[in-house]
């Protein structure tokens, strides 16, 4: 996985940022709210994952031609823009970070380091019907558990359980779809579409509501 922008559609576009230092500077673009924030990450590792992450949402921001207005979490620890404007959500993983922006409609993101351990707690976050169709892989594991997460993201509420509230359509290991909905809960009856790009032991996934 390289560092990317992508724009998706003249609504929407996504970034992938390598997780490294920045000079001060780089961030002059940050709101004032921003950059007490980012002075308040004593983690060195923590401090440069955030500033990768604002730095991948700037230059989604950039490649539709939208300044960048600043960002907060809100009750449910999704991002919000301070301007009220568009939806936005932010990821990273060993080694780097993502985000992707849409004016309209709600979205998310989600990268994940391929490791063999998911094999071991798939029962934690896969429902049965999932664990029939999928391969004996992590990588097929790793597209599933991603692509829940790029769902939970974009309906952007708590409470929502990956194993128990997210079902996935059966897809194979070249899937660039992968289809899903929420169950069981008050935000069910929505079917998503989560694009889905495996390369070099990262997978991204990311869905628009």
């Amino acid at each position: 996985m390289q560092t990317k922008i992508e724009k998706i559609d003249s609504s929407s576009a996504f970034a992938i940022k390598i997780i490294e230092s920045y000079d001060i500077h780089d961030l002059d673009f940050l709101s004032f709210r921003e950059k007490l924030a980012y002075a308040n990450i004593s983690h060195l590792e923590k401090r440069q994952e955030w500033a990768s992450s604002r730095l991948a949402i700037a230059a989604a921001l950039k490649e539709l031609q939208i300044p960048y207005p600043g960002f907060f979490k809100d009750e449910h620890g999704k991002s919000q823009s301070m301007s009220g404007n568009g939806f936005v959500s932010l990821t990273h993983t060993q080694g780097f970070a993502a985000a992707i922006y849409h004016r309209e409609i709600p979205v998310g993101i989600d990268m994940d380091f391929i490791r063999e351990k998911i094999l071991r707690i798939g029962f934690r976050f896969l429902d049965e019907s999932e664990l029939s169709f999928l391969e004996k892989d992590p990588i097929h594991y790793t597209m599933a558990w991603s692509a829940k997460e790029s769902i939970f993201k974009c309906q952007g509420k708590k409470g929502i359980s990956f194993r128990d509230n997210i079902l996935l359509e059966p897809f194979d290991l070249n899937a660039k779809v992968i289809k899903g909905k929420i169950r069981g809960t008050d935000f069910a009856d929505h079917h998503y579409q989560v694009r889905s790009i495996v390369e070099n032991n990262t997978v991204l996934t990311y869905t628009i509501w």
